[in-house]
């Protein structure tokens, strides 16, 4: 959850920002630069906890450090993606599908209780899906709906 203080936090600033700098609550702003921010900040995390974040994919797919890479850039595109008006919605809808999609290597991580930060299986497992991880994924979804899509 410590995740989402990016994402709130970054939210409430530029919300603020836009009043003092604009006169105005820009919503539609701020909700897409705390998405994108957040977003960015977890595609750059897969180069650095690269180790502990192949491990969180299944056994039976293969080049894994692909995978992690591939996934993080894409997370660094779709944050520059909910910044352009032009192409917000389709990045949003690709990054729902995407959270979506992920949500099985979460599963996987849990049950094999891996620590993508020290690269090991010293993790909180299954308690920490459904306690932390669900929510959080159910909170990423709506945002990047109601931010990306639904005001947009």
């Amino acid at each position: 959850m410590k995740l989402l203080i990016i994402l709130f936090t970054t939210f409430i600033l530029a919300l603020l920002g836009t009043k003092i700098f604009q006169g105005d609550w820009n919503f539609l702003f701020a909700g897409n630069l705390g998405m994108a921010v957040f977003i960015i900040f977890t595609g750059f995390s897969h180069f650095k906890f690269q180790k502990g974040m192949a491990m969180m994919i299944p056994d039976f797919i293969p080049a894994k450090l692909f995978w992690v890479y591939f996934t993080g850039i894409i997370e660094i595109a779709a944050g520059i993606g909910l910044m352009f008006p032009s192409i917000r919605e389709m990045t949003a809808i690709l990054l729902i599908i995407f959270y979506v999609l992920i949500f099985i290597a979460n599963i996987n991580s849990s049950q094999k209780k891996v620590n993508i930060f020290k690269g090991d299986y010293s993790g909180p497992g299954m308690g920490y899906l459904y306690k932390e991880r669900l929510p959080m994924q159910v909170i990423l979804i709506a945002w990047t709906w109601y931010f990306g899509i639904y005001l947009n």
